[in-house]
């Protein structure tokens, strides 16, 4: 038998010879969506053209290709027919490849996915779901996994698969002491959590509300507290919306490092021919780079490289009108020449003549980095930004964003296979500023909610507090501020508008929390950390603390160290995830075979 916990399991590569095996899983609520639940009012960030769950011949794995729908295809499968139930029917029907789906569409879609693949599974394979959660896993004197439930029951498995994706945390001490500091003085706070989950009922109506964050959290917790306490916007002009409040929202006052929200999605497709990535930043060069390495040093030019060629492939052959060069000799100058260095720049702006069609880097990373404006100018600054953000992602003459984002998506993909960085450039540099950068740039919200974002600026239900944003509980309330403006609010609510980081030891899973030793330990002769994380073998074998795969325990998802797999894949981009899941697969088939 073969027991997971938390997402689908990876049983579409049994179709061998058993004459009995049990794929067990465990999770609470419904299988296969996840923490993509049906009675959320969200929406995904991803377009429905650019989510999949099957795999497709871009992907390069030992495994059998089993081709499926995407999110949009299974969509126009099931448009006919309805879903029974009028909303989500009404969804579909109304749904375009182009569209950014709710998350309660997506959770259908991932229940179908799940439901679909056991259908397809021999007879000799039987999927048996169990509603609750796992409390620990150990071996027995066997070596088989006993895992015990929160319901009472035992499993023993001859393996077991943890496929945890998104869970609860405990609060960290700094957030234990301004929770004290909220109870002590009358004040609110609430500490990082999912949005969908959080209890926003103790913001009053008017209440001054400091957020810190301008991610994907924040604009989840913005829709929770305006349009789902009955707000709702009008078209004031073309593209231009109008928030009529109901009189229950909150004032938010937001910030963050940047100080700027996630640059919104692209809401068109390529012109020119599509990038053959990757190019510069391939796994021969990852392999080849040292033990000791830096990652700004040896791997973010390779980085800024491979997605600048991917940006300038777009404008050269989407819009040749707007270069002085034909791309073929611009590549071959370009492939040449290192990032940075003053002869490639040279290049690049003989080639590309307007300033604004040049990829800037350090302008896209910090937008507000040395400037400051007095409070009411920050508030118009913030809005030019976001509505210039807007304009670019949805005219197609800007479409050379998108060859950045296929460059950034494959460089992502690519960097999972890194593991020769120096401990404190793995944390500081690759899982902080990297993982960062990336989030920033690829996985903003669809561009409606940066509409919805300026007219609840307009309506001034929401004020930005610029970048290097800081927060000092001081004289009974939350006091916060930031680099970009000289002004400080006073707020008698503080909300932390980011996800908790996944952590074996402050998780809220007593599973994980039961492991807790096992996590990744990094070193050398002048820094050492936790990072929190699972280690994993490349196979996806849990490794002891000796560093020895357990030969009986497998992991996949957000707390294992293998750091380079998003939500959900996007089709015909050889995803990482689907390459990691094959691998495990292939493991657990040949690890079954032993017995």
């Amino acid at each position: 038998m073969v027991c997971s916990n938390g997402s689908p399991p990876t049983c579409r590569s049994s179709r061998r010879r058993w004459t009995s095996t049990w794929s067990t899983r465990i999770r609470r609520g419904p299988a296969g969506c996840g923490v993509m639940r049906s009675t959320q009012m969200l929406r995904m960030n991803s377009m429905a053209e650019d989510v999949t769950m099957f795999t497709d011949d871009s992907v390069v794995c030992e495994g059998p290709i089993r081709p499926g729908p995407s999110l949009y295809e299974w969509a126009e499968q099931v448009r006919a027919g309805g879903l029974g139930d009028p909303v989500l029917t009404a969804q579909v029907r109304a749904l375009r490849g182009t569209s950014f789906p709710t998350r309660q569409l997506q959770s259908r879609y991932l229940e179908w996915v799940f439901d679909t693949v056991v259908k397809q599974l021999p007879d000799t394979v039987t999927v048996t779901v169990h509603p609750t959660t796992a409390l620990s896993v150990t071996d027995d004197s066997d070596g088989r996994q006993v895992v015990a439930l929160a319901d009472g029951e035992t499993l023993v498995a001859d393996l077991a698969v943890l496929t945890l994706g998104h869970l609860d945390s405990d609060p960290l001490p700094e957030h234990r002491e301004l929770a004290k500091y909220a109870a002590d003085n009358d004040l609110r706070y609430i500490p990082p959590e999912y949005a969908s989950d959080t209890d926003l009922s103790g913001l009053r109506p008017g209440e001054h509300v400091v957020m810190r964050g301008f991610g994907l959290s924040f604009i989840d917790l913005m829709v929770l507290l305006t349009e789902g306490r009955g707000g709702r916007y009008v078209e004031a002009s073309p593209g231009v919306l109008r928030y009529e409040p109901s009189g229950r929202e909150p004032v938010l006052h937001v910030g963050s490092r940047r100080g700027v929200p996630y640059h919104s999605k692209t809401n068109y497709r390529l012109l020119g021919e599509r990038p053959a990535l990757p190019r510069f930043l391939t796994p021969e060069v990852i392999d080849a780079l040292p033990a000791g390495s830096d990652f700004r040093r040896d791997v973010w030019p390779l980085v800024a490289k491979e997605i600048a060629w991917a940006y300038y492939h777009e404008l050269f052959t989407g819009h040749p009108s707007r270069v002085r060069m034909d791309w073929v000799d611009f590549d071959r100058w370009y492939a040449q020449l290192p990032w940075g260095s003053p002869i490639l720049d040279s290049l690049i702006q003989r080639a590309v003549p307007s300033p604004d069609d040049r990829i800037h880097f350090e302008a896209l990373d910090r937008p507000l980095r040395g400037l400051s404006f007095a409070e009411n100018e920050l508030q118009d600054r913030l809005r030019d930004h976001i509505a210039a953000d807007i304009s670019r992602r949805t005219d197609d003459r800007f479409s050379a964003d998108l060859g950045a984002f296929l460059g950034l998506l494959s460089c992502y993909g690519q960097l999972q296979r890194l593991k020769s960085l120096r401990p404190e450039s793995q944390v500081r540099d690759l899982d902080r500023w990297w993982h960062g950068f990336f989030s920033f740039m690829a996985s903003g919200p669809p561009d409606f909610r940066l509409r919805q974002l300026l007219a609840l600026s307009d309506a001034g239900i929401v004020r930005f507090l610029g970048a290097d944003m800081w927060v000092r509980p001081a004289d009974g309330v939350f006091l916060a501020g930031g680099h970009s403006s000289p002004g400080t609010v006073a707020a008698t609510a503080l909300v932390e508008a980011h996800q908790p980081g996944p952590s074996v030891r402050t998780s809220g899973s007593a599973l994980l929390r039961a492991l807790d030793g096992l996590e990744e330990l990094l070193v050398d002769d002048s820094y050492s950390v936790h990072t929190g994380l699972l280690r994993i073998a490349p196979d996806g074998r849990l490794l002891t603390p000796s560093g020895r795969p357990h030969p009986r325990r497998f992991g996949l998802g957000a707390y294992s160290n293998e750091r380079a797999v998003p939500a959900f894949a996007r089709p015909r981009t050889n995803a990482p995830g689907f390459r990691q899941n094959d691998a495990t697969a292939r493991a657990l088939l040949a690890t079954l075979r032993l017995f």
